[in-house]
Parts: C-alpha cells; structure tokens; sequence
C-alpha cells in the first residue's frame, strides 16, 4: 500500500509522552486510514470498457431489418449511456465471422448489419468511422474486436457473399462443428489476417486491437480438428506426436506476426487478447490455477497466452472470469489472484460476466444482485489488476439490477482515464498553454490554446480540474476532475451550482499513449450562479 507503510514508519518513532497525545496520534491513524481506503477506492487511472458484440445482433444493432438511422441512434444511446457511467472504453466486435462492419475491399459487408452479407448500409454510411467520432467525442477509447479464424456460425456457406474470399479460394477453410473456419496452419492464412489488421489499422483511428477467446474453435464432442492433411504438408519440423505443439505454435506466429504489423503502422495502438479464462489447471500443469475447469486455452484452443505475455507479443490481457467467488471448478478468487501473479508486468483487465446478472437460469450467486459487486471490490485486493471489462453492453442498457447506479454512485463516481500500456514504449504530452478565463456579459469561458501534436503525441483529450479555493490541490485524486473533452474551451457557468466562491483550474492533454501533460497554470475565477 503506498504511502500507508510509510506514514507507519513515521507512528513507530513518535515518542508517546501522554494519554491525551496517544488519544490523537489514534485519531490520525485511523483518519489517515480511512482517507486512504476513501482514495484507494477511486483510482484515476482504470480501464473501465464494455464488450459491444455484434454477431447474432446480442448488442448492437438490436436487429438486422434497422435503418442506417435507426442504428446510429441506437449507437448514440448506447455510448451516452457509458459515458453516464464514466465508462472509458468500448470493444467494439468488427468482424465476428470474417466479415466487415466498415468498408472493406478484403471482406464483405456483415450480415448482421444489414440482413444480408456484401449488401451495404443503405443510405449509405461507414459504421465504424461513425462510431470511432462519436466514442472519441465523449472521450471513450475504441478498441475493435475481431475474430481470426471463424467463417461461419453453421454449416451453409450459401450464406456468404459471392465475393467472400471462400468462393476464390477453397482450400484455405475446414469444416469443424458444423461451422467453417480458416485452416490455422496454412501461411495464407496468417498472411490474409495480417492484411485485415493492417487495413484497419492504418484507415481508421482506432486505440486498439482485441482478439477474444475463439482461436482454435473450442471441442465438439469426439470430432477432431481436420487439419492432418496440413500438419502432413507443412510439419515445420514437428514430428507427429507433436501436433498439439504445431498447433500452438500456428496460434504463436500470428501473435507475434500481428504485434509487429500494428506497431509498424501504429505504435500507439494497443494488442491485446481476452481468453479463457483458465490457462492450465494445476493437476494438469504446476504452474497453473487452483480449479478443474472442462476446458484449458493451452490444451483446447492452443493459446498460449503466457507465452504471449513473456514474450511481450500482446500489450494486454483481459481474461474472461465469468464465474461466481466460491464456485468449486473456477473460483473467480482463486483465478483473480492467479492471473495478477502471471501477467508478466502486462496491462490486467477483468473480464465480468454482468451480463449473467438476474439470469433465470443463472445460480443464486447472479440472481441476488451484488455478485459483480463482490468481484469489483475483490479486484481492489490485487494491485496488478488495471480495470475491467464487462460483457456486454446490453446489460448497460437494461440496467440489470441497478448495474448502473452501482457504477455511477460508488466504482466509476469520477471519470478515469485509461491506464498507460506498461509494453508500449510512449512520448510525454504537450503542455497546452495560454489558459484564461473569457467574460461575455453573465457569460464566462475557460479557454486554452490548442495542442496541436502528431501521431501518438496527437491530444485524444482535454482535462479540467478545479480546486476550491486560491491554490491548486490534489491532481491524483479524481474527484477534482471536472470534465474530459475534446474542445479547448469550457463554459463555466454550465457547471454543477456546487461550484460556489473561489475555484482554480488548471488543465492538462492526454495523448493516444495515455500520457498526461504537466498542467497549465492555476486560473482562479469566482463562481456565482443566478
């Protein structure tokens, strides 16, 4: 705990000379204690993101028959519901089964956004830079979720569009479980995902990649995965009891392949993955968690994700722990703790089911309303754990069991900013400068110079802080975070009327590293409302 072991070290060396001084040197402890537990609580630093699933229309848009209107407004009510929650983030599903909700010339159009696949949005607009403007206006990173190797969710490739990559080239697709994927083994493969990446990557300003557990399509009964005739083919000096090592090495190579294909475009755009959330189980492997779960990313979907980790190849990971604390096979305790000690000095983010949240079908844990509750504080126990991230966005919208008011009142009462990526190498923010306050008759302005930076020292955002009174106080504590935003001006009189008698503002940027500027000079204004 910083800064509490220190203030013990002060306690342990003040000589107690009376009751009276014990009785105060008492009180400070325990004031101090509080106080620090009352900031341990809001952290100004915290990635707090919502899965945006877009495949079977789970999340958005609600339905396949909607009008390109209709689907903005949707996108407009979301977003303006995380923003109410000082929500920072979204993952936003982009290609869930090699298709597209953006103008492609790799992949076509989804048919989850239209009705049917290759048919465009009519009238015509581009989903994805509409998106990416509305998130970036109220401050809300976008992180675009894709899936590498799922073609379909049946077995009817009448589905595709004629001009889906299948129908020109056959054989880079196998049939597992009545779906189609790519062929994880084939070097086309990799090379065509690389290319979709780079596409994305350098047409749009997006903050970051987001792969999610689906690399080698999880078991179906007794089926094996029909990949023999390649592992036959090209065996990369495999010998054949050593399949399961072919194939996780597949998965390894295009991690790393796509870490170098996004840093080279853009280095400030963030990789990362969010598992399974169970590597290896102990009886199986020593080194992993304390649980019996059925499935193991390792053994059953041959990912990695240690490796990927120690290797650096992916700046995040944000494992899926959607079970309840106590549950026998998974324990989300036992899991939370295991993956703060294996996540190799790697940006941690907790996946959370909310959801499971008052789910009929859900166990009494879900149903009662404070299980995430639990979780959220839990996370509090494990300083490696950066944030989370919820699925999905609808439970948002539904409001399930006041998850709204939980976040707005309590975890998420002050904005945040997105924690800085421990794997990416960033540049400091530009000061913004020449900060002053604008009288126009009863109205007054807070207003600073653009900052005007390029690439990853490009502003993302602005933040104001006020401070009661003639100085400047506490920039680490949230609470004094009056606003976030885009603009390089601030219209004083629209703020709370709590803001009464003499304030400070100061301002900083934040760049696409997440770096935070050193602050403006103090600007003190006397606040009155009529």
């Amino acid at each position: 705990m910083p800064g509490l072991s220190h203030f013990k070290i002060l306690v342990t060396f003040v000589p107690i000379r009376s009751e009276s001084m014990f009785k105060r040197i008492s009180f400070l402890v325990c004031f101090l204690v509080v106080l620090f537990s009352l900031n341990a609580q809001h952290l100004k630093r915290e990635m707090r993101a919502v899965w945006i699933a877009t495949v079977a229309n789970i999340d958005w848009p609600s339905q396949r028959n909607l009008t390109s209107k209709a689907q903005r407004e949707e996108m407009r009510q979301m977003l303006d519901q995380f923003a109410r929650n000082n929500i920072n983030a979204i993952v936003l599903q982009i290609r869930p089964t090699a298709d597209a909700f953006y103008p492609s010339a790799l992949e076509p159009w989804s048919n989850w956004l239209t009705g049917k696949q290759g048919v465009r949005p009519n009238p015509y607009y581009d989903p994805l830079q509409f998106i990416i403007e509305e998130a970036h206006k109220r401050c809300i990173e976008v992180h675009v979720w894709l899936n590498p190797y799922r073609v379909t969710n049946s077995d009817r490739t009448d589905i595709l569009s004629k001009d889906h990559l299948y129908y020109k080239n056959k054989d880079l697709f196998v049939k597992y479980g009545g779906k189609m994927y790519f062929d994880p083994g084939l070097d086309e493969t990799r090379a065509f995902l690389n290319r979709v990446v780079e596409d994305v990557v350098e047409r749009y300003d997006i903050d970051a990649i987001h792969f999610d557990d689906y690399f080698y399509p999880y078991r179906v009964g007794n089926e094996e995965f029909p990949d023999e005739a390649t592992f036959r083919k090209y065996p990369r000096g495999y010998a054949h009891n050593q399949k399961n090592d072919w194939r996780r090495n597949n998965v390894n190579m295009v991690i790393a392949e796509l870490q170098q294909t996004i840093k080279s475009t853009k280095p400030w755009v963030e990789f990362g993955v969010s598992p399974f959330g169970v590597w290896r189980n102990d009886n199986v492997d020593p080194k992993g968690s304390a649980t019996h779960a059925g499935v193991q990313n390792y053994d059953d979907l041959y990912a990695d994700i240690l490796k990927w980790l120690k290797d650096g190849n992916i700046d995040y990971v944000a494992p899926q722990l959607y079970w309840e604390i106590g549950k026998k096979v998974a324990d989300y305790e036992v899991l939370a703790k295991w993956w703060s000690e294996n996540s190799f000095g790697k940006n941690l983010y907790i996946g959370l089911y909310n959801s499971q949240l008052g789910s009929a079908e859900a166990n009494q844990a879900w149903r009662k309303g404070n299980e995430l509750v639990r979780q959220l504080k839990m996370n509090k126990r494990f300083p490696q754990i950066d944030g989370a991230i919820f699925y999905s966005a609808k439970a948002f919208v539904k409001n399930k069991l006041g998850l709204n008011d939980s976040l707005q009142n309590n975890f998420y009462k002050y904005p945040a900013i997105c924690p800085i990526n421990r794997n990416i190498q960033g540049e400091e923010a530009a000061q913004p400068q020449n900060i002053h306050v604008l009288r126009d008759g009863k109205e007054s302005y807070l207003i600073w110079d653009e900052v005007n930076e390029e690439g990853g020292c490009q502003t993302a955002y602005y933040i104001v802080y006020a401070f009661k009174g003639k100085k400047v106080g506490d920039m680490n504590d949230p609470a004094n975070i009056v606003v976030r935003t885009t603009d390089n001006c601030l219209n004083l009189n629209e703020l709370n009327r709590k803001f009464r008698g003499n304030y400070s503002f100061v301002v900083t940027s934040v760049n696409r590293y997440k770096h935070e500027s050193v602050p403006t000079q103090g600007v003190t204004r006397r606040m009155s409302f009529f």
